[in-house]
């Protein structure tokens, strides 16, 4: 017997929803709640994707990031500060990266 997609849906936002109350009431950085909450989402995403395409045959545009503690020192965002901090990349002094004026 298969889970009706909207209870799976339901249940998604209800991890969200949870997610949201243990991040507002986190008390420190590891915080034991926010990580349980954080998980429930990603299991109840992935209950939802299943559903949803054992029933409909559709898929969301949403994929779950497993977290790769062997990936070394590399750290993205530390790379998207460098390009957003290069001179010559993007609009020249517009201080956009992707080298468009706000005006068009």
């Amino acid at each position: 017997m298969s889970i009706d997609p909207r209870v799976a849906l339901q249940s998604l936002v209800t991890a969200f929803e949870e997610h949201l109350a243990a991040a507002a009431a986190r008390r420190g950085e590891k915080d034991p709640m926010v990580e349980s909450a954080y998980l429930a989402i990603a299991d109840a995403f992935e209950v939802y994707e299943e559903v949803l395409y054992d029933a409909y045959g559709e898929v969301t545009p949403l994929e779950i990031y497993e977290d790769d503690e062997d990936e070394g020192d590399y750290d993205e965002v530390d790379e998207v500060d460098e390009v957003l901090e290069d001179p010559g990349s993007g609009d020249q002094g517009n201080g956009n990266p992707l080298g468009r004026s706000a005006n068009r």
